[in-house]
């Protein structure tokens, strides 16, 4: 990891087309401005680890599910085939 000290309005580029800016710093906060191309996904990880588990979580099927599951899909009406009406 590389650790740098920056003051309020200097700059950190990354690559060739990546800047962050220092914006502003109170107390335990840093304001950060963070300019990247479009095509650059920019997340933050606490975000990203919550939306990660909340998936993981959601994943897990119990049997008790499946069985709900099957329930509504075994009285579900199936469509059928609609005969052409008689000509007048």
């Amino acid at each position: 990891m590389l650790v740098l000290t920056r003051k309020r309005g200097e700059q950190i580029l990354i690559g060739d087309d990546i800047v962050i800016t220092i914006l502003d710093s109170k107390g335990d906060s840093v304001r950060v401005g963070i300019d990247a191309p479009r095509g650059v996904i920019i997340n933050r990880l606490e975000v990203m680890q919550a939306v990660t588990e909340a998936n993981v979580a959601a994943s897990k099927a119990t049997a008790g599910d499946a069985a709900k599951l099957a329930g509504l899909l075994a009285g579900r009406a199936h469509p059928t085939k609609q005969q052409n009406p008689p000509a007048p």
